[in-house]
């Protein structure tokens, strides 16, 4: 049985630049030495961007199942799964509700593959999160999907880089709700899942986290609201009475533009664009979005559809690259902790060789 590991590739929105960068990568061919990547999309439509991104001789293997491609060791192909039979209209860069239900078709046959165990990882090319929503789909993104078919009560969006780890208590929700969405309670559930996250599959062994105030300032000791005061720094004490090592909270401007963060192994901000503009600013070429929390693996490039440039073989893919190899490292480490964690004196000396 080969030892490389199963990456599902869901396409994200055909119109987008998902395939463009989904072919870009699997056109380098050592990438085959790590790992088996299957797509989930229908050959035609790829087709079509090999011809925009003049990758002609990218051949995909058509299987029908993941368990297809067990044992083949020196296969250096990419594998796809058709996930429909029809015929679809493809027109990068333009916004259609008619196609938003490719995105899901794939996202659906990935996911499910990925809960039964058929493949090791889930990698996400961008969707449209306005056009996918149908009865089916219901959701703000990505992560609360997956959250839901994982039968998970919390899960965190972890945007992670080799400089820079980000997390946010909450995530696709409109500004005017973020106050009253943070509890000590749910900052305190963040708090434990990046931790664990950074224990288990990262292999930090003591990760110092900084966590983020909400209000301009910190709220200068309550002269600026006093969710800090309320909320943010009783979550933080509760933390440190768990053995986390949580520590603020931190003025997100002053704490980003001084190069604070460098000092931490990860960040916990309040909400979305508190956490992700920073992020974006200093990791956006090599960034890749974790979902952590879950009972399987799954990431994604940190950026979205980008019309504005699909088609026109314009887009990097760098970030999917370092998707597909966080999904793999994420993997292994689960697997060695699982094996270890049955000899707590070796575990001990390997995620101190990481730190």
């Amino acid at each position: 049985m080969s030892e490389k590991i199963k990456i599902g590739i869901s396409i994200g929105d055909v119109n987008g630049i998902g395939l463009e960068i989904i072919i870009k990568t699997l056109a380098d061919s050592p990438i085959y030495d790590y790992c088996i990547p299957i797509v989930y999309g229908h050959t035609k439509v790829a087709s079509f961007y090999r011809r925009t991104t003049n990758v002609e001789d990218l051949n995909f293997f058509v299987i029908n199942h993941p368990s297809e491609v067990t044992g083949k060791k020196d296969h250096k192909k990419p594998n796809m799964i058709n996930c429909w039979e029809e015929d679809v209209k493809i027109e990068p860069g333009v916004v259609n509700p008619a196609v938003g239900k490719y995105s899901f078709m794939s996202l659906e046959r990935a996911t499910t593959d990925l809960i039964n165990g058929d493949i090791d990882a889930l990698v996400t090319a961008p969707i449209n999160k306005d056009t996918i929503q149908s009865d089916q789909f219901n959701f703000p993104g990505h992560t609360e999907y997956l959250q839901e078919r994982a039968g998970a009560g919390e899960s965190l969006m972890f945007l992670v880089s080799d400089t820079l780890r980000v997390g946010v208590v909450t995530g696709h929700i409109p500004l005017a709700k973020v106050a009253e969405s943070i509890t000590t309670e749910k900052i305190l559930a963040k708090l434990k899942l990046m931790d664990s996250s950074l224990r288990n599959d990262f292999w930090i062994r003591k990760p110092r986290i900084a966590v983020l105030g909400l209000n301009p300032h910190a709220s200068d000791n309550g002269l600026i609201g006093n969710e800090e005061q309320t909320t943010i720094i009783p979550a933080i004490e509760e933390a440190r009475n768990n053995n986390i090592l949580a520590f603020g909270p931190y003025a997100a401007d002053g704490f980003f533009a001084n190069g604070t963060y460098l000092q931490f192994d990860a960040v916990l901000a309040m909400y979305h664009d508190q956490g992700l503009i920073p992020f974006k600013q200093i990791a956006f070429e090599s960034g890749v979005n974790f979902t952590a929390g879950l009972n399987f693996v799954r990431t994604s490039p940190d950026h979205g559809t980008a019309y504005d440039i699909a088609g026109k073989n314009l887009a990097s893919e760098i970030s999917f690259r370092e998707a597909i190899f966080t999904a793999i490292h994420i993997v292994k480490h689960r697997r060695e902790t699982m094996e270890l964690n049955e000899n707590p004196l070796v575990f001990t000396k390997l995620s101190r060789d990481r730190d």
